[in-house]
């Protein structure tokens, strides 16, 4: 049997290693999730790869953001009341028009 397969999950399957969004939470889901006791990260405009070694869980207080990840060629593009989910073993590069304010969680068991 070969090495490769197609039902393995690795780090160049681009597939497997999508962000997800999800816009327009309601105030229920946010309470549900804890986002206000999370811990809060910012950053100015401009542009810095990240590898993600743990599920990254994020809220976007304020801020634009186009993500680019790593193989695939399109971008995946979220701002201020967004959630994004960032796989573990993801890597990308964060492209920020307007400086981020978010809450953040990290899952290392994903």
């Amino acid at each position: 049997m070969a090495k490769s397969s197609k039902h393995g999950a690795t780090e160049t399957d681009a597939r497997s290693l999508a962000i997800t969004v999800e816009r327009n939470l309601p105030e229920s889901r946010l309470q549900q999730l804890g986002i206000k006791s999370w811990p809060k990260w910012g950053c100015p405009p401009g542009k810095f790869p990240l590898k993600y070694d743990a599920q990254e869980t994020c809220y976007l207080l304020k801020g634009k953001v186009k993500v680019y990840a790593k193989g695939c060629p399109e971008c995946m593009e979220f701002g201020a009341g967004d959630l994004a989910i960032f796989p573990k073993g993801l890597s990308c590069t964060w492209d920020v028009s307007v400086a981020v304010d978010k809450h953040y969680k990290f899952d290392s068991s994903s």
